[in-house]
């Protein structure tokens, strides 16, 4: 098949489900179409880090069924490293690289879980508006304008067009939020969140280009793994949380 015409397909189907999930608003739903997206991100981290602990899968599984019932998800990635670094220390060897996955994308996928819990999907439609046209913004003013590059690790991103996608973000974003909080507020919530997801994607290029492949996975035909579809949302998600608790 044609791999344009794989990507399509795939991102068709793909909108599909995140539009029925949404639709549908059940924190069980949720929790399940989150938990896969995360054991396939985790996996594919493992693979990008070269952690080989297969003990690691049934830590993070348990963490996501523990996330279910506790009330601020968010919270558990601090109990997982510290039982984790306590556990390597009782075994008398501390393996650093093992601690990566469970900071990313382990922790964004814990602050995604909590974004719902605390300010329901209109908050993880807010995100998914920011960050989608981050992306899309990013994408069409660097086509058309861009010239200076941006960094070396993406050499294909421009300053220009990261300009263009975190003003066309932040506008939607600020109008979408407005409903949340005051204009202004969402402007500047979505401006933060858009900046972060361009890190997020430029955080998951820096993985890539360390472990020398061009995709994270090949779960999603045409598009590469989950981490390269979710990559803009890893670290927006994070910043969503905390601007909302702590300014909304």
């Amino acid at each position: 098949m044609n791999i344009d015409k794989e990507r399509f397909i795939t991102g068709g189907i793909l909108i599909a489900v995140v539009t029925i999930v949404a639709w549908i608003d059940s924190f069980f739903l949720t929790w399940v179409f989150l938990g896969v997206a995360f054991m396939f991100a985790f996996y594919e981290a493992m693979k990008l880090y070269r952690v080989e602990d297969n003990k690691m899968y049934a830590y993070a599984g348990l963490l996501w069924l523990i996330a279910f019932f506790y009330p601020n998800p968010d919270d558990l990635i601090f109990v997982a490293l510290v039982v984790a670094i306590s556990y390597m220390l009782y075994q008398g060897k501390v393996e650093v690289k093992d601690f990566y996955p469970l900071l990313y994308p382990t922790t964004s996928f814990l602050f995604l879980l909590a974004l719902y819990k605390g300010f329901g999907i209109e908050a993880l439609v807010w995100l998914t508006i920011v960050v989608a046209l981050t992306d899309t913004g990013a994408y069409f003013t660097g086509k058309a304008i861009g010239k200076r590059k941006f960094n070396s690790i993406s050499p294909k991103k421009t300053w220009e067009g990261v300009i263009g996608g975190v003003i066309l973000a932040s506008i939607f974003g600020a109008w979408y939020g407005s409903g949340f909080v005051s204009f202004s507020l969402a402007f500047f919530i979505s401006a933060l969140v858009s900046i972060s997801s361009v890190y997020g994607d430029l955080y998951e290029s820096f993985l890539k280009r360390s472990a020398g492949v061009k995709d994270s996975g090949s779960v999603l035909p045409g598009h590469g793994g989950v981490l390269d579809r979710v990559d803009g949302f890893m670290f927006a998600s994070v910043m969503m949380v905390v601007m909302l608790r702590g300014l909304a």
